[in-house]
């Protein structure tokens, strides 16, 4: 299958510099967004320096996608992809969080880290923080990845009802990052794709604004046009935050 993408940042119209980060490799099949934080610029630092670390690791193991690829699938190999992303984000884990330990206006710097792989007729996909990735299928946006934030937990134990939760004060509170300790839990998953999906891997600046059953109508148009008119709905809804939206296509 035929892979494409397209990507767009905005820094928003609150901030004053973009601590968010895209990365596309349609060769590899390999797609990733983040979202960095920490003051001093430690949060642009974290983001790219995480994406690049990740994106590399990634490209080491291109065995582990080959043999996936030429397999029939099974729990062993399953787990070998899996793990092929959860090291990747825990080597940048390393890596951030080492570059943060020597030098301390740094100290504390973190980044959200949302990955796809693609291989072959199944993906995989990679979650620390809260961004997010959705696929739309059919004309539905199903969200694929959990978020790693307080109020989340809170939804989950009772605490809060999703109506609490969107005004809660802490809503943007996360409990998981890479590179503010020097490990981190991965959540991966192995899911089934086909010709016709579409993926959008975003930050919370965009998700936060766009309502679930709003991306699969706006994912319809080609993917440069969906990535315009999600940072522009952002922007327009408030844009307090930086704004990613990576949008991939697979064809037949």
């Amino acid at each position: 299958m035929r892979v494409t993408s397209h990507g767009r940042t905005d820094v928003g119209r609150r901030r004053k510099n973009n601590q968010d980060a895209f990365l596309k490799d349609d060769l590899l099949g390999f797609y990733l967004v983040a979202d960095g934080m920490g003051g001093h610029a430690a949060g642009e630092i974290a983001a790219r320096e995480a994406a690049e670390a990740i994106h590399d690791m990634v490209i080491r193991g291109r065995d582990v996608i080959e043999d996936f690829r030429s397999q029939p699938i099974c729990r062993e190999s399953s787990r070998s992809i899996g793990r092929l992303l959860e090291s990747a984000i825990q080597s940048a884990t390393y890596i951030v969080y080492g570059m943060a330990e020597q030098q301390p206006t740094n100290r504390g710097m973190g980044t959200t880290i949302s990955a796809l792989l693609l291989a072959g007729a199944y993906g995989v996909t990679a979650q620390v923080g809260d961004t997010r990735i959705y696929c739309v299928r059919d004309g539905e946006a199903v969200q694929l990845t959990e978020d790693h934030t307080l109020v989340n937990w809170q939804i989950r134990e009772g605490v809060l009802s999703p109506e609490e939760a969107a005004r809660s004060p802490q809503r943007n509170v996360i409990t998981r990052a890479v590179g503010n300790k020097d490990y981190v839990q991965v959540d991966t998953q192995l899911i089934s794709i086909r010709p016709g999906d579409r993926f959008l891997l975003c930050s919370d600046g965009l998700h936060g604004y766009v309502k679930r059953q709003e991306i699969a109508s706006i994912m319809r148009q080609d993917l440069p046009a969906a990535c315009e008119e999600f940072i522009r709905l952002a922007n327009e809804r408030g844009g307090k935050d930086n704004i990613t939206a990576l949008t991939v296509e697979i064809h037949g």
